[in-house]
């Protein structure tokens, strides 16, 4: 433990990145393999499920202490973190443990749950008794789960890449696969030579942002030259996902790092006639009627074990491919994009015929058999995709101009953009400028009334930073989104003056100030809730900018709300093959 403190101190402590890439390489070469397997499983954010609450936490501190929980709340509400919080309510420095990481985190933080509540307040009592100041700050985020730090995984994998000596690609790849917080595990991770297993994924090639780089009106083609060299597509609102199928398994992996297979079921079935050693990248879409559903349906699936038909039918789902990763059990990231996309339309056309001869063979086959492949080889409605697994379609334009008006009306067809690929790039790891660019529509924009706020977390914990907006309706401002970015620290700090000086009631942390305040919130997408007040709710709000030339009464209304609700696409009822407006053709360019 105490090797694992003193790296979280280093890296804590610097900016630099090879500062932070030169700690963790040391620690890595010098720590015992479990503890190292563990350093790992925190650094990448595989965190150990808490099994203690807050208030549990904030009532055994409170009682070690001695102090009020009152004055607990005030602490935590000024410091920001409640894992540093608890820490510092300690007096003293304490004494340093002599377990190891890996003791700890298997004899004390993985006990937790197997314990009555009294036996997981004097575990807990015991291990803050055993830790000193520093050390108790670190095992205080691992029992609350907020283990975050300032370095990201990318220089996680680079030193991991160094004290192994392969590429970084290569232990990017080792990482994200389903490996075990075990000593052989780690040393599975840092071997030389470059090991292989079935069910890992690729590191995933992420865009960049074109809009950063473009003047209002200017068109991709002034920064990216003829459009004869790009690969246009939809961008699609889903989960970005590599499906593979090797040694005769099926495996569905988001960009995350979960595994969401039982989510799928139809997709793993429907992937059961790919060749096998194929991984395609693409996207976990819930669709009907020719079009994507909102995210939100997609979110219905997520997190279960078992999809009972029901859920199928009321959240049919799709997985668009727009790469091919990997063909035969040949890594074909280093080839071109367009013999990439070439090879990737032919293994989806022979996909589909093959599972035609499958539906066949099934048809044949006596009630008592039910082979995987006949969990999407049922009766569907019209509106559902009889064959899961499509082609991500390419967008036809012959110039900027026109694929600039596709872009414009992405939003009627339930996209959140445009991508920009070029035809001769290989498939990289992270985010490389230069070759993929994501070219979205502008968001929707209201403005909106501050109405409350509370103190933000970490280096804001001592700021009011997170803000409640409101919209006019029937002479009242109705709360309809929460915020708290896109303002400089300087407006920040003239916000956080207003609301010390203008609060007029408080409630815990949440302090409601005087409704004059007019800000521009930018947001992604409008869909209906039940557990929000306004019956609507927005999706990734963020404040545009400071409004200062309008006054409270000039803010928008629920209407206005309602109406940008209106420009995205409806479902409609349709019949058999009949496409609703905004539909997209996925076999058209195949």
């Amino acid at each position: 433990m105490k090797r694992f403190t003193q790296l979280f101190c280093e890296l804590d402590e610097t900016a630099r990145t090879n500062d932070k890439v030169a700690a963790l390489e040391r620690y890595f070469q010098e720590a015992p393999a479990t503890d190292a397997a563990w350093a790992l499983q925190f650094l990448t954010g595989r965190l150990v499920k808490r099994s203690v609450t807050t208030r549990q936490l904030r009532d055994w501190v409170a009682a070690e202490t001695q102090t009020p929980i009152w004055l607990v709340d005030e602490c935590y509400d000024t410091v920001g973190d409640f894992g540093e919080t608890m820490a510092l309510l300690f007096s003293g420095t304490g004494r340093s443990t002599t377990l190891s990481l890996s003791e700890l985190v298997q004899q004390r933080l993985l006990a937790l749950p197997q314990l009555p509540e009294d036996g997981r307040r004097d575990l807990l009592v015991q291990t803050w008794r055993e830790l000193n100041s520093a050390q108790r700050l670190v095992w205080n985020k691992l029992i609350t789960g907020s283990f975050r730090i300032g370095v990201a995984r990318t220089l996680v994998v680079r030193a991991l890449a160094g004290v192994a000596g392969v590429e970084q690609a290569v232990m990017a790849h080792r990482v994200m696969g389903s490996w075990q917080p075990t000593a052989s595990g780690f040393q599975e991770l840092v071997k030389g030579a470059e090991g292989f297993e079935a069910v890992r994924p690729y590191p995933f090639f992420l865009a960049s942002p074109i809009e950063t780089k473009l003047e209002v009106g200017q068109s991709p083609g002034t920064i990216l030259g003829d459009l004869r060299e790009w690969q246009a597509e939809w961008k699609w609102d889903g989960i970005r996902s590599q499906l593979i199928r090797r040694r005769g398994e099926v495996m569905v992996w988001s960009r995350g790092d979960d595994m969401v297979t039982d989510a799928f079921p139809e997709i793993a079935a429907a992937a059961s006639s790919l060749p096998d050693g194929t991984v395609l990248d693409g996207e976990l879409l819930a669709w009907k009627n020719g079009a994507p559903l909102p995210f939100s349906q997609l979110q219905r699936r997520l997190g279960r074990k078992q999809v009972a038909d029901k859920v199928r039918r009321e959240f049919p789902v799709a997985f668009l491919a727009y790469d091919l990763l990997e063909a035969d059990g040949k890594d074909l990231r280093g080839e071109p994009l367009r013999t990439r996309r070439h090879r990737l339309e032919k293994i989806i056309i022979e996909a589909k015929e093959h599972a035609a001869t499958l539906k066949t063979a099934v048809a044949r086959r006596s009630p008592d058999e039910t082979p995987l492949f006949a969990l999407f080889d049922r009766p569907a409605e019209p509106q559902v995709l009889a064959f899961p697994l499509q082609i991500s379609p390419i967008l036809q334009a012959e110039s900027w101009e026109e694929l600039g008006r596709l872009q414009a009306g992405a939003r009627e067809r339930g996209v959140e953009g445009v991508m920009l690929k070029r035809l001769d790039s290989v498939y990289g790891v992270g985010r490389q400028r230069g070759d993929w660019w994501k070219w979205k529509i502008n968001p929707f924009l209201i403005d909106a009334v501050l109405i409350s706020a509370q103190r933000g977390h970490g280096r804001r914990a001592s700021l009011y930073t997170d803000y409640t907006f409101g919209l006019w309706h029937e002479g009242e401002l109705v709360p309809v989104a929460k915020a708290y970015s896109g303002l400089s620290d300087a407006e920040i700090k003239q916000v956080d003056h207003f609301v010390r000086q203008n609060t007029m009631e408080q409630f815990g942390p949440v302090r409601v100030v005087k409704p004059e305040l007019v800000f521009e919130l930018a947001f992604e997408g409008i869909q209906h809730s039940t557990r929000h007040r306004a019956g609507l709710a927005v999706r990734f709000p963020r404040m545009n900018r400071w409004r200062r030339d309008k006054q409270p009464a000039e803010a928008d209304s629920m209407e206005t709300l309602r109406q940008l609700s209106l420009q995205q696409p409806a479902l409609r009822p349709t019949g058999d093959g009949e496409e609703t407006e905004g539909s997209i053709d996925l076999d058209a360019h195949a």
